[in-house]
C-alpha cells in the first residue's frame, strides 16, 4: 500500500501540480513578485542605465552623438560652477547637523510630559506638510527687503539700513536658503525621534530617578542606546538629502548670486545648455558621493556606538539590575 501511495505522488503531472495548494502558492508568490519587479526596472533600472550609458556621450536631446569617454566626468571637476555646487553641499550637511540636534533636543523635552506638547508637534510638523514650491514662495518673501524678516527686525530695534540683504548678500543668503531647510524638515525628524523615545521601557526611568540619575544622564544612558538605530538613519537621510537640495535655491533665488546647488547646476546644464551627457556624468557623480557619504556615516555610528559599549560593557547588566530593583520595589509597596 505504501509503495502504491509513492508512485501516485510520483506520477502526479505539472498540470496536477499547477492546480493544487502549493502550485497556487508559487503561482501566486511569482505573480505578485514579477509585476514590482517588472515596474521597477521599467522605471528605474532601465533609465538609469540609459543615462549610464549617456554619460559617456557628447550629445544633446535631439541630433548627432559622439562618444567621449570619461572627459564629461573630468569636466563635473574642472567647471567651476560645478566644484562650486559641491563645496555648496557643505552648507547644507552644516544644516542638518543643526537640524538634527535641535529635532532630538526638542523630542526628548516633549517625550516627558509637557503642557502643550501635543500642540506644539503639531505645528512643527505642519511645515513638512507643505509643498516644497509653496515654501519657497514663503520665503522668498519672507527674505525680501523691507518684507517680514527686515520689519520684525525692526520692531527688535535694527535699523533697515544695517541689515543685509539676506537674498543678495554671498556672505549669507546660502545660510538663508539652509535655514528654511532646517525649518521645513525638523519637525519630521522630531516627531520620529519622539516615536522611538516614547518606545522605551518606562520603568528604566522610573528606577533611574529612583537612583538619583539626572535628565542629562538618562539621556545619555537611557534613551540614546536605545535610539541609536533611528539616529543612524535620520543622520544618513538628512545628509544624503543636503547633498541633493534643489527646491529652496531654485524656487528661491533662482540659482543667482552664488546660491545654485549642485541640483540646480544639473538643471542647467541639462536642460537649458542641452548638454545631456554632461549632466549625465553629474547624476552619476553624485550617486557615488551619496554611496560614499552613506557608508562612511554607518561606518562612523558603528564604531561610536560600539566604543560606547566598550567603555561600560555591562550597561545591558545595569539596565537588567536597575528593572530588577524596581519590581521588588514594586512587589514591596504590594
Amino acid at each position: 500500500m505504501k509503495t502504491s501511495r509513492v508512485q501516485k505522488k510520483s506520477r502526479r503531472t505539472l498540470g496536477t501540480w499547477v492546480k493544487s495548494r502549493d502550485g497556487q502558492k508559487v503561482f501566486l508568490f511569482i505573480s505578485f513578485m514579477t509585476i514590482p519587479l517588472l515596474l521597477l526596472f521599467t522605471f528605474t533600472y532601465l533609465p538609469f542605465a540609459e543615462m549610464f550609458g549617456f554619460s559617456f556621450l557628447d550629445m544633446k536631446y535631439t541630433g548627432a552623438r559622439e562618444f567621449v569617454g570619461l572627459k564629461n566626468y573630468m569636466k563635473v571637476f574642472q567647471r567651476e560652477d560645478c566644484f562650486k555646487a559641491l563645496k555648496l553641499s557643505l552648507y547644507y550637511m552644516g544644516g542638518s547637523i543643526v537640524q538634527l540636534v535641535l529635532s532630538l533636543y526638542l523630542a526628548t523635552v516633549l517625550s516627558f510630559k509637557v503642557k502643550g506638547g501635543n500642540i506644539f508637534e503639531g505645528f512643527m510638523f505642519f511645515p513638512y506638510l507643505i509643498n516644497g514650491i509653496a515654501i519657497g514662495f514663503i520665503f522668498k518673501f519672507f527674505y525680501t527687503r523691507g518684507f517680514v524678516f527686515d520689519t520684525v527686525l525692526q520692531w527688535c530695534g535694527f535699523e533697515l539700513e544695517n541689515l543685509p540683504y539676506w537674498l543678495r548678500d554671498q556672505s549669507i543668503n546660502n545660510i538663508s536658503l539652509v535655514a528654511t531647510s532646517v525649518w521645513r524638515y525638523f519637525g519630521q525628524n522630531m516627531v520620529l525621534f519622539i516615536g522611538a523615545i516614547m518606545s522605551v521601557d518606562g520603568e528604566l526611568y522610573e528606577a533611574a530617578q529612583l537612583d538619583g540619575a539626572s535628565k542629562t544622564q538618562q539621556f545619555r544612558y537611557i534613551i540614546l542606546p536605545s535610539i541609536k538605530t533611528i539616529i543612524t538613519l535620520n543622520v544618513i537621510l538628512s545628509i544624503s538629502g543636503s547633498i541633493s537640495a534643489f527646491e529652496p535655491s531654485y524656487v528661491i533665488t533662482g540659482g543667482s548670486n552664488g546660491t545654485g546647488t549642485y541640483f540646480v547646476v544639473m538643471h542647467e546644464i541639462a536642460h537649458t545648455q542641452q548638454k545631456v551627457g554632461l549632466a549625465s556624468a553629474m547624476a552619476i557623480i553624485l550617486l557615488l558621493i551619496i554611496i560614499a557619504v552613506t557608508v562612511l556615516q554607518k561606518l562612523f555610528f558603528k564604531y561610536v556606538f560600539r566604543s560606547a559599549e566598550e567603555e561600560d560593557p555591562n550597561a545591558a547588566r545595569k539596565r537588567e539590575k536597575m528593572l530588577a530593583k524596581m519590581a521588588r520595589r514594586k512587589v514591596g509597596r504590594a
